[in-house]
């Protein structure tokens, strides 16, 4: 068809006519290639009509291409600066003008638009606003359920579901003021099935038949009119409504084009126009296939990018703490945040360890890099400190043996790592450090501090000792122990974003002192500006509690025959001084239990501790290394049930190895 000799085509040389004038900034920025709207915008050329209206902010006019400047264009004349060099290299061209070059400008540009997306609904939605109003008057995209990833053969039958839809399907409810008068809706007979009816997803899925027409017409890939029976039945089958097509267009105005992407048929989008705008011509097919195809492409895109997205999350999920304990005496709360959205995964750590006595171990690291060999390194780093910290060893040993394993690992395995310990009852910190920036101590008068640590070596370099202070940790003081993409950037050193990061916990503290810890970590990111996210940023914070003097009780006993009645004693005593009657009988049981194993195996002084905070503790201590397990006795024997009577009548209870020996604990609710 000669656009120039239908009326209804609009200008000459517009490879498809225009449809009619659509209201609003939605749809002026996407302009049928060839509108003289489109040529004059932002140019002031026109018949003096209204001025146009700027396009959303993001979104592209697809019309813009038109004014890119032919080929032969000066340099200076398309706004690029010019060079005395090359002024005499540029080979004048002659301008491409014509339907050919306006559908190539509008496939360009559409095509670029679709490729712009990275997750499934960019890619979809950028189909669509490339496609309604300047190709179309309406699109309906379907995908297959479940989509493919890579190389995954389906399995089941073919089923499609509507994943988006755009232009026309608003029904009665929401006519077109730019539709002709009493113009009825587009597809009056899926309104009820598309809700909402922009961007929604059907609710149903399409079962396609193995021998009918639409397989047929998906296996054949190419786009295809409705002008003929097998098309024709295609598209009944895809929309559900193989009886009732009245109001549909038919023929030329309704196009069906398959989905393909690297390997199968993954959906089919079908592009309608309206009666009173000119039907699609043969070269369109072309253009339907070239917006088809980007599209699959770019589904197949984004479902691989969307699993290795998810890979990358699961794994730094497993990487990191699910959540952190509640150790007594200490409150804690951590943040973690990727470098950037397109790296996921990286080498930070952070962890908080229950230790005996009621301690806690509080550990921050950072393995070089942020990538999948830096989170496998990280997690077996992580698993190493959790087992070195099980066996209590002192914190400039556990990075002494830290070191050793990543030297195991192999070349160039570098990490640093800050290792503290909490003591609730001794109000003590003990810190070693293995080149990780130091921690900041906020007190409670809302002095930031910047402890002083001695630095030491990275993890993996080998050879070198570390060394570990002793700290006040008064209660109400706030630690931070974090890495270094919290406080290094482009734009400042290291101790530059220490002394940022003091001045704004000082400044927390200024407000409510002491901060709460959830709210003072989200005020310590804020430090980040937006161009400081170059690194991975692990964050642990903790709130020493501290316990009273007040509130423990400790004891030496001698491994002797008459220990378990003087421990009895002694635990009696020690609760009716805390009005703690009602757990006096349970208490008695289970210490002269666990003091008796104790005294069996027991080589020197027994220690036995109580602790009253939110529970009721108590703490055996002894010098053999062997741990308990609890055993079901036989009927005829006299021993073997202590530890089961413990496991039954404790609310929780355990045993911990120690440098040397070993302590068994239990807990009580108050």
């Amino acid at each position: 068809m000669d656009p120039a000799a239908d009326p209804a085509a609009g200008a000459p040389g517009r490879p498809w006519p225009a449809p009619p004038a659509p209201g609003g900034a939605r749809d002026h920025d996407r302009l049928a290639p060839g509108d003289p709207r489109a040529a004059g915008a932002g140019t002031g050329a026109g018949t003096g009509a209204e001025p146009p209206v700027p396009p959303r902010p993001g979104d592209e006019a697809l019309g813009a291409y038109l004014s890119t400047p032919p080929r032969g264009t000066p340099v200076e004349a398309a706004g690029h600066p010019a060079d005395e060099e090359s002024a005499g290299m540029r080979i004048p061209m002659p301008a491409q003008t014509g339907p050919e070059a306006d559908r190539l400008r509008y496939v360009g540009a559409a095509t670029r638009r679709i490729a712009r997306g990275v997750d499934l609904d960019e890619i979809l939605l950028g189909l669509c606003r490339s496609a309604v109003p300047a190709f179309a008057d309406a699109i309906l995209v379907y995908l297959r359920e479940p989509l493919p990833v890579g190389d995954e053969r389906p399995s089941g039958p073919l089923r499609l579901r509507l994943r988006r839809s755009d232009g026309g399907l608003e029904g009665p409810s929401e006519p077109d003021d730019d539709a002709p008068v009493g113009a009825a809706p587009l597809l009056p007979a899926l309104v009820p099935s598309m809700e909402p009816p922009y961007g929604g997803v059907g609710s149903d899925s399409i079962g396609v038949l193995l021998d009918g027409p639409l397989a047929e017409v998906l296996r054949g890939v190419r786009p295809v009119f409705a002008d003929s029976l097998r098309a024709a039945d295609a598209l009944a089958e895809l929309l559900g409504f193989p009886e009732d097509l009245i109001g549909l267009p038919t023929g030329r105005r309704a196009l069906l084009a398959p989905l393909r992407g690297r390997r199968r048929v993954i959906g089919a989008a079908v592009l309608l126009r309206r009666a009173e705008r000119a039907p699609f011509e043969s070269d369109d097919l072309l253009v339907a296939a070239q917006l088809a195809t980007h599209t699959a492409l770019g589904v197949d895109k984004a479902v691989l990018y969307g699993r290795e997205a998810y890979i990358a999350d699961a794994l730094q999920r497993e990487m990191l703490p699910d959540s952190l304990p509640q150790p007594t005496g200490v409150q804690l709360a951590s943040r973690y945040l990727p470098a950037a959205e397109s790296a996921r995964v990286g080498g930070d750590w952070y962890d908080a360890i229950p230790l005996p006595g009621s301690r806690v171990a509080l550990v921050v690291g950072d393995v070089m890099g942020h990538s999948m060999t830096s989170a496998a390194i990280m997690g077996q780093l992580r698993t190493t400190v959790q087992t070195l910290a099980g066996l209590d060893l002192a914190p400039q040993e556990v990075l002494y043996h830290l070191d050793e394993q990543a030297q195991r690992l192999g070349q160039d395995r570098m990490a640093t790592c800050v290792y503290a310990v909490y003591d609730p009852i001794a109000h003590r910190l003990v810190v070693a450090n293995a080149g990780h920036p130091p921690p900041v101590l906020l007190h409670a008068d809302g002095l930031a501090e910047v402890l002083r640590v001695p630095p030491g070596a990275p993890i993996g370099v080998g050879g070198v000792p570390f060394e570990a202070v002793e700290l006040p940790a008064p209660a109400g003081a706030t630690l931070l122990l974090y890495t270094d993409g919290l406080v290094e950037s482009r734009s400042r050193d290291v101790w530059g974003g220490i002394e940022l990061l003091r001045e704004r916990l000082h400044d927390a503290a200024s407000v409510v002192s002491p901060p709460p810890l959830e709210p003072l970590c989200d005020e310590v990111l804020e430090i980040l500006g937006p161009g400081d996210r170059d690194d991975d940023i692990a964050l642990l914070a903790a709130r020493f509690d501290g316990i009273a003097p007040s509130d423990v009780a400790y004891w030496f006993l001698e491994p002797q025959p008459q220990t378990p009645g003087r421990a009895r004693r002694l635990v009696r005593q020690a609760l009716r001084r805390w009005d703690l009657d009602d757990q006096l009988e349970a208490a008695e049981l289970l210490v002269s239990e666990i003091v008796t194993n104790a005294v069996r195996y027991a080589e020197r002084p027994i220690t036995l501790r109580l602790l009253r905070t939110d529970v009721l503790r108590c703490e055996v201590g002894d010098d053999a290394p062997l741990l308990p397990r609890m055993r079901h006795a036989a009927p005829e024997e006299e021993g073997g049930r202590g530890l089961y009577l413990v496991n039954r009548m404790a609310q929780r209870w355990g045993a911990t190895r120690l440098g040397a020996g070993k302590v068994v604990w239990f807990e009580l609710p108050l």
